[in-house]
């Protein structure tokens, strides 16, 4: 049977997916919107930045069992479940050891079942439900009633060779994926990807927070990781940024098109080089104050900056999160555990001294996100507006909503237009959500075009190439695809 007529031919009941989903609610505008929707809803994913695990292509096994693939791994999930004191362990979220207290999928199953009706209203619920239907062919509601049979029928699947990841990867029409590693990963599993001789385009993003961050726990240990695997003597100032540039072109050598940076603040400085390397050496000794780890952080981004001139990888800046914010949390089962939490974000005055060095620089493709809905209109859109090297990510994490997308549209299109934004990309752990993020996302867009049709601010010709290259083009070309 082929892959696209595998959900449909599972389904036992009527699909509970309204057709019309996310299209306003005025008739003319929705039949505009679903138009639209139609000429984009199958293009190919491209997926520029995200967390799903290489593992799982190299080795391609089949997903253990339902809650390892849906809850475990989704902070999206256990976080909503968390808040209602439902305890990580029972959820079987990993401790910082590796350690699982609960390791019965149908036991973790059958508390998010009957806890499900938390996700009602949020993109959470969407993203399930599109998969329960799309990927699995299940269309009845979860519950407690159909906890069981619902875990059954999930499970039966993944024993399927058509639910490997490999051929949920070309089923989701995956042209491109981009993992995300830490500097100091050796890329084991890409290799493994690449010695197969699989098809499948997945690539792999340069995430150096762990050598770059003075607060990092670590550190000091981790430079000296650093300048083993590079052959640098990275405990130098020199040594150091040799060291980062051997790293990059490693992962250029596993298709990466970009580094990625998850820092606190959107900071960015331009020190002369001995003030740098004064403030390298305090943070090695673990002698930095927050304000000067901030200020090498923000240093740093400027030195990766001048590094993509010479190198071309895509500049990502993910800032404005108070990460791990809960501390037991954090001690007891490690990073990303569902406890990062926005904070407001200044980026006018913190990104000058960055775009001051290179703003004007044709050739690089600086891509910020933002945490902070205040500055979408007020500062980040007039910004991408002016300087050729800055461009907007979509609309990110607790903004991947339906919402959230509509009101970034809304907030920067009339000073950034929609060519100095990227499209959208999914950045999620969740492999099964991620063609479902990306039908939200096309809703919503095709919906805000009609809008604009209908309102006489945009031709309709125009609103189908724009479609396409919200969906599409934009990410594939910003992140050199």
């Amino acid at each position: 049977m082929a892959p696209e007529n595998l959900a449909r031919a599972q389904q036992t009941d009527q699909s509970r997916l309204n057709p019309d989903r996310l299209f306003p609610a005025e008739l003319a505008t929705r039949t505009l919107a679903r138009a639209l929707y139609e000429t984009v809803c199958d293009l190919p994913i491209i997926s520029p930045h995200g967390h799903t695990d290489p593992r799982w292509y190299a080795e391609n096994e089949a997903f253990p069992d339902p809650a390892q693939l849906f809850i475990t791994p989704d902070h999206y999930v256990f976080r909503m479940l968390c808040s209602q004191g439902v305890s990580l362990d029972d959820l079987g979220v990993p401790r910082a050891d590796g350690s699982r207290k609960e390791t019965d999928g149908r036991k973790i199953w059958r508390i998010f079942a009957e806890n499900f009706h938390l996700f009602r209203g949020t993109p959470s619920r969407m993203w399930l439900d599109h998969s329960f239907e799309h990927v699995f062919g299940w269309t009845k509601k979860i519950s407690a009633e159909t906890a069981d049979e619902s875990y059954d029928h999930i499970a039966d699947c993944l024993t399927r060779p058509e639910f490997r990841p490999r051929a949920l990867f070309e089923r989701f029409n995956i042209e491109a994926i981009a993992t995300t590693e830490s500097a100091l990963d050796d890329l084991k599993w890409h290799q493994q990807i690449r010695d197969s001789g699989w098809s499948g385009k997945v690539v792999t993003a340069y995430r150096p927070d762990a050598v770059i961050d003075p607060e990092f726990e670590g550190f000091a240990a981790n430079i000296e990781q650093l300048g083993e695997i590079s052959g640098e003597a990275a405990t130098t100032w020199a040594g150091y940024l040799a060291a980062h540039r051997d790293r990059r072109a490693y992962f250029k050598d596993f298709g990466a098109t970009s580094s990625d940076h998850g820092h606190p603040t959107a900071r960015t400085e331009n020190l002369s080089q001995s003030e740098a390397e004064a403030l390298f050496q305090k943070a090695l000794k673990g002698a930095c104050s927050a304000e000067e780890a901030d200020a090498f952080r923000g240093h740093m981004l400027t030195e990766m900056a001048q590094m993509s001139l010479d190198d071309g990888l895509v500049l990502q800046i993910h800032p404005g999160s108070f990460r791990n914010h809960n501390g037991p949390v954090l001690t007891d089962f490690g990073r990303d555990k569902g406890f990062d939490i926005p904070t407001r974000t200044d980026y006018v005055r913190a990104l000058k001294p960055l775009l001051d060095a290179v703003g004007m620089e044709k050739g690089l493709s600086v891509i910020a996100f933002t945490l902070d809905e205040t500055s979408y209109a007020r500062e980040l859109a007039p910004l991408a507006g002016a300087y050729p090297a800055l461009k907007l990510g979509p609309a990110w994490w607790f903004y991947d909503s339906p919402e959230g997308m509509r009101r970034f549209r809304e907030a920067t299109t009339e000073t950034a237009g929609f060519y100095n934004t990227v499209g959208f990309n999914d950045d999620t752990r969740a492999f099964c959500s991620i063609p479902a993020r990306h039908d939200v996302a096309r809703r919503v867009d095709c919906a805000y075009l009609a809008t604009l049709v209908i309102t006489g601010r945009l031709d309709e010709d125009e609103a189908f190439e724009v479609a396409h290259d919200l969906a599409y083009r934009l990410a594939k070309q910003a992140y050199r695809l």
